[in-house]
């Protein structure tokens, strides 16, 4: 139904399925979030402290946390997520991305049902949470995976920002409910039912998952072309015309490197560290393992999560009156600022937002460790005060650069033969990021307290020098362009902002024209570009060409028409 109409998006032609698909698949982030804010909030609730702390009893008549059960009980969800992001490779690799996702939606609420029946034992509540890792995991994975492969690429940086998006907005949701159900006291309503809504909130992505097309990369990895072809056109509202031009065009730019990617199967582990095997031929496989992990542990290592797990915590020892209400400010500014960076992303890219967030969060963060530190808002109620500004400001510049654009970047940087092994050891990273977050904090805070926030203004900086130096500029490139770019040896990543593929159209514009090879215009001027000589036919797009023929296998097996060589021609 819905993939028979599009609607210009960004100057593109685009299907309202493949609006659907990014709108509902990014639910999965809701999901992700909404576990991530609610246990802050519920650390402090009477009677969850009573049935689930072991430490002495406090001056209020309730067990206090001991840091390393603490420690324990929160981050033991980060190493079910570890997990389900590496198992999440082989599901979907294996099952297909959409059978994948829903599975990691049943893995969800399974973990759900066990932290509700949980009674007095904080180690069932502990496997609880472990058990709704392995599926946020597998999530995190397939996610913004699938989004990358599904969105036409005008707009695959707003659709995959949409993730980080809905991460935001679960966790905004989680405090308000935290706020809502803080005054039950003595009853488990406070918290059961703050976990029983994450089942409630996981049912319509189970359901629409469902009804979206396979990914059409998946699809041609397996050699089903007619598959892949048919979910295209669904995706760019053409269901009833599927040997529409503008299929044609995404078919033979996607057939060109699954060529000979799928000629040698799919990669190994191993291919992602040595570069080696059946991806030899595959530019720079090692070095974008090795920054897709180093973006995403760099990304929790911002210290965004000290503040969402254990915010209330954190404020209450700083004095202030009503913790929630703080998390509360910090989640709202969090989705606000996260629609921001929707429009960062595809204005300004990548590199650009990552380097100067960044520097902006390391300021930020040593001013809130430098006044805690020397005024204990304990004592100092401005103190305290200037801590929730600098907070704001950081999550603030967070929300809008490192949030959504480290998930946008793993979505598009890999090669397909181990795309699905490579986004999985990036999100694996990550998760270990979270981890280690959410285990060391209680203790090194009870250690050096506010000083903590030192360590991470120096991974800030650390992770903007990296994006500096090694992260290329990936807007308004097809994902088989991405591989083009990181193969050409004259391109470096701080000069990658000007590189255009020779050949390139701007679908954006209504008048397209041909760019002649050795100019670009990605960044709206023209200019030089690098030495690649090699003629990409399949970018160019004959948008206006709309004759419909049949389809036919070319020579090679490629999938195509006559009229779309005719086309191809006309404009090389």
């Amino acid at each position: 139904m819905l993939g028979g109409k599009s609607i210009r998006v960004n100057g593109a032609e685009c299907g309202v399925e493949s609006l659907f698909l990014g709108a509902v698949t990014s639910l999965g982030g809701f999901l992700f979030g909404y576990d991530t804010g609610q246990i802050s909030g519920m650390l402090i609730f009477e009677d969850f402290q009573r049935r689930f702390a072991t430490g002495p009893v406090g001056e209020n008549g309730i067990r206090e946390w001991v840091p390393i059960i603490q420690s324990t009980m929160v981050s033991l969800m980060s190493i079910g997520t570890l997990i389900g992001a590496l198992s999440g490779a082989y599901t979907a690799d294996w099952w297909g991305r959409r059978r994948s996702l829903a599975f990691g939606v049943v893995l969800f609420i399974i973990g759900n049902i066990i932290q509700i029946t949980a009674m007095e034992s904080w180690i069932h509540m502990m496997m609880g949470r472990w058990v709704a890792g392995l599926g946020i995991g597998n999530l995190s994975v397939g996610v913004p995976m699938f989004q990358s492969e599904c969105a036409p690429r005008e707009i695959r940086g707003a659709v995959v920002a949409s993730y980080q998006l809905l991460i935001t907005f679960g966790i905004l949701i989680s405090n308000i409910i935290n706020y809502g159900v803080r005054h039950i006291q003595g009853s488990d309503a406070s918290w059961r039912i703050v976990i029983g809504l994450g089942i409630f909130f996981s049912i319509p992505l189970g359901i629409g998952i469902l009804l979206v097309p396979e990914s059409p990369r998946w699809l041609a990895g397996r050699q089903d072309w007619d598959g892949a072809r048919m979910s295209i056109a669904r995706l760019r509202g053409m269901k009833h015309d599927p040997n529409n031009a503008l299929v044609e065009t995404d078919i033979s730019e996607m057939f060109k490197i699954i060529k000979e990617e799928s000629s040698v199967g799919v990669g190994s582990w191993a291919e992602c560290f040595t570069g080696k095997g059946g991806s030899a031929g595959i530019p720079k496989v090692v070095y974008r393992t090795i920054l897709g992990m180093f973006l995403h542990f760099t990304q929790q290592w911002t210290g965004v999560n000290y503040f969402f797990y254990y915010g209330a915590t954190i404020f209450q020892s700083a004095g202030v009156d009503d913790p929630i209400v703080t998390q509360l400010i910090l989640g709202a500014v969090n989705v606000v600022m996260t629609f921001l960076g929707l429009y960062i992303v595809e204005k300004f890219g990548r590199r650009g937002p990552l380097f100067i967030g960044g520097a902006w969060q390391a300021v930020w963060l040593a001013v809130f460790a430098a006044i805690g530190t020397a005024l204990p808002p304990q004592e100092n109620r401005v103190s305290g005060i200037v801590m929730i500004v600098s907070a704001c400001m950081f999550i603030a510049s967070f929300a809008s650069t490192w949030g959504p654009i480290c998930w946008v970047v793993i979505g598009e940087t890999f090669p397909l033969r181990t795309r699905a092994k490579q986004a999985s050891l990036s999100t694996a990273g990550n998760w270990l990021g979270n981890f280690m977050i959410s285990f060391l904090t209680p203790i090194a805070t009870s250690g050096i307290s506010f000083s903590y926030g030192f360590v991470f203004a120096g991974v800030n900086l650390a992770g903007a020098l990296g994006v500096y130096f090694f992260l290329y500029e990936s807007r308004m490139l097809s994902l088989e362009n991405v591989d083009r770019m990181y193969g050409d040896p004259s391109i470096k990543p701080w000069n990658s902002r000007k590189w255009t593929p020779p050949g390139y159209i701007d679908r954006r514009t209504k008048d397209e024209k041909y760019i002649p090879e050795g100019e670009h215009v990605r960044d709206g001027v023209r200019g030089s570009v690098g030495s690649d000589n090699t003629a990409v036919p399949g970018e160019a797009d004959v948008h206006h060409d709309q004759q419909r023929t049949k389809s036919r296998p070319g020579s090679d097996g490629v999938p195509t028409t006559e009229q779309h060589e005719q086309a191809v021609l006309r404009n090389a």
